[in-house]
C-alpha cells in the first residue's frame, strides 16, 4: 500500500511541497468544532487534522486504512489524552448511526473508487444536526502545479476523481446535499473544503 510506504516522510513532503495548505487545513477545520463535541475523522494520515481538532474537542476517533499512517499519527499525537487511533474503512464504519458530532474525512474523496459511499457513510455516522467536513484536493485546478500532480502520481498516488472547486461543489449538488458551504485554501495543490451540515 502507497501510503504505508510513504509514512515515513509524508510530513515533511507536504510541508515542501504544499505547506501552506498542509499547515492551514487543520487549523481551518478546527473552527467547526466546539468542546463538547465527539469527533470522528476518517483518513487521518499522520495526524496533521488530528492534533489541532483535539485541541478543540471533547474526544476524537482518528482513523485511517493504512497500518503505518495510523502508528505515525500516534506518535505526532502523543500527549492528547482524547484522542483514539482505529484502523477503519471509510466506506464501511464500524459505528452506530448518528454516533458523532462532527465527522472529518480529509483530503481521501478524490482516491476512492467510491466517493459517494464514503460521503453516504460519514453522514450515516453523523448527528442531525451535526457537521461532516470534507477537505478535498482539487487536482485538476487552473491554480494546481501540474508537476506536482505528475510527481505525486509517479510514486503511486492515484486521482480516481480530478476536481476544480466548481466541480467538487457539482459532486454535492449531484448528491443532493444541498445544505452545503465551502472554502478554498489556497496553495500549489489547493484544497477545497465542503461543511455539510447534516
Amino acid at each position: 500500500m502507497i501510503w504505508d510506504k510513504v509514512s515515513g516522510f509524508y510530513d515533511r513532503f507536504e510541508l515542501i511541497v504544499n505547506g501552506k495548505v498542509y499547515r492551514e487545513l487543520g487549523l481551518r477545520t478546527s473552527e467547526y468544532v466546539s468542546e463538547n463535541d465527539a469527533v470522528l475523522e476518517c483518513a487521518c494520515g499522520t495526524g496533521a487534522i488530528t492534533r489541532k481538532v483535539a485541541q478543540k474537542c471533547r474526544c476524537i476517533v482518528a482513523t485511517d486504512f493504512s497500518p503505518a499512517m495510523l502508528r505515525r499519527a500516534e506518535k505526532n499525537c502523543r500527549g492528547l489524552s482524547n484522542v483514539t487511533f482505529k484502523r477503519t474503512d471509510i466506506t464501511n464504519i464500524k459505528a452506530h448511526d448518528e454516533s458523532f458530532d462532527k465527522v472529518i474525512a480529509g483530503n481521501i474523496i478524490h482516491l476512492l473508487d467510491d466517493p459517494c459511499k464514503a460521503v453516504s457513510e460519514l453522514l450515516r455516522v453523523c448527528k442531525t444536526g451535526g457537521k461532516v467536513i470534507i477537505p478535498t484536493y482539487i487536482n485538476n485546478s487552473e491554480n494546481t502545479d501540474k508537476l506536482l500532480v505528475a510527481l505525486l502520481e509517479k510514486i503511486g498516488v492515484r486521482f480516481t476523481k480530478e476536481f476544480t472547486f466548481d466541480s467538487y461543489k457539482q459532486f454535492f449538488a449531484d448528491m443532493s446535499l444541498t445544505n452545503t458551504e465551502f472554502f478554498v485554501i489556497d496553495g500549489r495543490m489547493p484544497c477545497a473544503v465542503a461543511v455539510i451540515t447534516k
